[in-house]
């Protein structure tokens, strides 16, 4: 079993930066590929960002490419989310989740544990 818990969500203004965290329990933290979700008030969840077990290859939906930033610290078993450049249409609930699976880490149905999600609002 994991547990897994974010941190870091606000109301902040376009352009301005958050980072979000995810603290997951147990001792094989490692062992997951872990990614970032959101979901948008009247819309399905989305993929955001993932990262493999080692941190090596993370991957962005596009909408995101060039200002989120996916990182990972397995020593802290923790994963971040850098946020810069944020716009209004980023607003949403944003859920980290961990995966047993080596591919196909955009489709949420490969997560096998999510957070109960923090909230990100950006103003205009």
């Amino acid at each position: 079993q994991v547990q897994l818990v974010e941190s870091g969500g606000g109301l902040v203004q376009a352009g301005d930066s958050l980072r979000l965290s995810c603290a997951a329990s147990g001792r094989t933290f490692s062992s997951y590929a872990m990614g970032w979700f959101r979901q948008a008030p009247g819309k399905e969840r989305e993929f955001v960002a993932r990262i493999s077990k080692s941190g090596i290859t993370p991957n962005y939906a596009d909408s995101v490419k060039g200002r989120f930033t996916i990182s990972r610290d397995n020593a802290k078993n923790t994963v971040y989310l850098q946020m810069n450049s944020l716009k209004p249409e980023d607003t949403a609930v944003y859920y980290c989740a961990a995966s047993s699976w080596n591919y196909g880490l955009g489709s949420e149905e490969k997560y096998d544990y999510w957070g109960q999600g923090t909230q990100v609002t950006v103003s205009s």
